[in-house]
């Protein structure tokens, strides 16, 4: 049985174009492979780019964008503000393909990434809830429960109370996060 290809078409539109990116993409050591759903290549299992088609353009998209030169200066952050280091290139035909720039682009991109270029994720501090910290204060039984849980899930919990603005949402949150805690269940358990 033929495994199904994934890609991000949303729209079904592009298959030759996407073809087209493919082909030019394996002209290089890079190595596809399927994650969230659509195709990334990677070198060294370190994910370098991606391609996908959308309602209005298809286009090639660099995780580590930001350390491109893009002397053509063809390359779009796609969600300003909140994209840190990736970078997309953006086609509405296949016309607009060209082959050596794109290689270029390439070739440099798996350069950056063996040279380790990469945007390092900003730490955040845990948010605090003195609402929690108070029910933890009096409850030793959840303070001991919720130290059991390993510091990214007690985050989770943190962050859920801390984000509640009114007493009754608190109070309502509270209520719901007290047995899991108790029970050894994460916040989010459920959607991993």
């Amino acid at each position: 049985m033929k495994e199904e290809k994934h890609s991000w078409d949303k729209v079904n539109q592009w298959a030759e174009e996407l073809g087209l990116l493919r082909t030019i993409i394996q002209k290089t050591e890079l190595v596809e492979t399927t994650k969230w759903g659509g195709e990334i290549y990677t070198i060294n299992h370190k994910n370098v780019l991606g391609i996908g088609g959308f309602k209005s353009y298809f286009g090639i998209w660099f995780m580590n964008g930001v350390f491109l030169k893009d002397e053509a200066k063809v390359l779009v952050n796609a969600n300003e503000g909140v994209t840190r280091g990736l970078r997309q290139w953006r086609f509405q035909s296949a016309a607009e393909v060209n082959e050596k720039l794109l290689l270029q682009y390439i070739q440099e991109a798996i350069a950056n990434e063996k040279a380790g270029l990469a945007i390092k994720p900003e730490k955040r501090e845990v948010m605090h809830c003195s609402f929690l910290a108070q029910a933890l204060k009096d409850d030793e039984q959840l303070r001991g429960a919720l130290e059991q849980f390993t510091p990214y899930k007690q985050k989770e919990f943190w962050e859920y109370m801390a984000t509640a603005k009114q007493e009754k949402t608190k109070i309502t949150r509270l209520d719901k996060i007290k047995p899991m805690i108790l029970s050894g269940k994460g916040l989010n358990d459920t959607y991993r």
